[in-house]
């Protein structure tokens, strides 16, 4: 799978950070593991779609520590979501793991995705990806740098997009206007694009 990520990739600017974890591995202890293809920014007391936009709290309190961590939360009582660490201690940056192409033991994650019809569906959002991984709130804290857990970003040697697609972030309410999603052009496991404003039909 390549070697885990070094701590100094991932204690940047989570902007820098996002499009370059595009076409790294995410691997888990059992082996299963997907190609990250979809990602989003969140910068902390800057950025009011962060969950540490207004400071740290019990919930929180893995984003507000060292870079090279992962951040797992539970979304609207339905799933986990998944987020590297990002920044400088104290500053509460990340970023969202939103989709995977997976590459390594299929079966398994088909069997945790309870089988769907379609293979482009194994991970193709946040909540997708962390079922299609096994990835839950006991993982929450884990260092991905020393493999903590058995979870890791690995590199391949597969560089990240020349020119990855850049558009505003999907599925929040506030910061909407920020481009800081990125992900790998023309791939299927990609979870959805934007939805565009509606075309002003007033004669």
């Amino acid at each position: 799978m390549g070697p885990p990520l070094p701590r100094s990739f991932y204690a940047r600017d989570p902007r820098i950070v996002a499009p370059e974890l595009l076409n790294k591995l995410i691997v888990v202890a059992d082996g299963r593991a997907g190609r990250i293809v979809e990602v989003e920014a969140y910068c902390g007391s800057e950025d009011p779609a962060a969950h540490t936009y207004r400071g740290k709290t019990a919930r929180n309190a893995t984003m507000f520590g060292e870079a090279g961590h992962l951040y797992v939360y539970f979304s609207y009582g339905i799933h986990w979501c998944a987020n590297t660490v990002c920044g400088e201690v104290g500053q509460g940056f990340g970023v969202l793991l939103r989709a995977i192409e997976p590459v390594q033991r299929l079966e398994a994650i088909q069997e945790a995705r309870g089988l769907p019809r379609r293979a482009v569906d194994l991970g193709n959002g946040p909540g997708k990806l962390a079922q299609a991984l096994g990835i839950t709130g006991e993982l929450n804290g884990a260092d991905l740098v020393t493999v903590d857990r058995g979870v890791w970003v690995a590199d391949d040697g597969v560089p990240p997009p020349a020119k990855p697609a850049t558009t505003p972030r999907v599925g929040i309410s506030k910061g909407r206007d920020h481009p800081w999603r990125w992900h790998v052009l023309g791939n299927p496991f990609v979870s959805r694009a934007p939805r565009l404003p509606r075309a002003n039909l007033t004669p």
